[in-house]
């Protein structure tokens, strides 16, 4: 019964971890080498892109916005560009072809580079051909610029203190309401098998 509480718990608490790294924004700072429009037939990972354009008619492939960047290591990173519209998760983003259009405006070369945070969710996954949606970018001083994550910390703030609360809600709960019932049950229960033991005693007393 131990093990299985701890194995609950540990899949709840990996689910959470999962919804989280998906979910909340991050900050990439990259050099911007080029954007481009490709057609993408979606498949078993459509659920890893969002709607289209608000506006716009969807279906089982339509022409994605990307933009082609590149980390201070050298290492490349393709971000896509779609709306999230009003649907999960809740950015609200509605100005694609803007951040399209900023993103060509700053493309710059290795001599000359122009470094820029991006704000994203998501992941990349070569492996099931997954982008990160990036949601906003500003021009910043250099790859070693340091990004304070308010956001998560406001959200993972009041994440903790709604999870304290329940918790001191379950608490109470169980102490007012639980904790008495499982407590009558086993009074109930130590006397009806002194009631059996006796009955019993009784009927082997007749035999005798």
């Amino acid at each position: 019964m131990r093990y299985l509480k701890w194995g609950f718990w540990a899949v709840v608490a990996i689910t959470v971890f999962t919804f989280l790294s998906y979910n909340l924004p991050r900050h990439d700072i990259v050099r911007i080498v080029g954007t481009e429009v490709r057609r993408v037939d979606f498949g078993e990972n459509s659920i890893f892109w969002a709607a289209p354009d608000v506006g716009t008619a969807g279906g089982t492939s339509r022409d994605v916005r990307f933009i082609n960047t590149v980390r201070a290591n050298g290492k490349p990173l393709v971000f896509r560009n779609e709306d999230t519209g009003w649907g999960w998760p809740p950015y609200f983003k509605l100005d694609s072809s803007n951040l399209q259009a900023q993103a060509e405006s700053l493309i710059s070369t290795k001599a000359d580079p122009v470094w820029v945070s991006v704000s994203r969710y998501g992941w990349r996954s070569n492996w099931l051909t997954i982008f990160p949606n990036a949601v906003g970018m500003k021009v910043v001083a250099g790859p070693d610029v340091r990004i304070i994550p308010w956001v998560n910390i406001v959200i993972l703030t009041l994440l903790l203190v709604l999870i304290l609360v329940i918790r001191a809600m379950w608490r109470q709960f169980r102490e007012r309401s639980i904790d008495p019932l499982i407590e009558d049950a086993g009074e109930a229960w130590d006397d009806a098998e002194e009631g059996a033991k006796g009955w019993f005693d009784r009927l082997m007393g007749r035999k005798k």
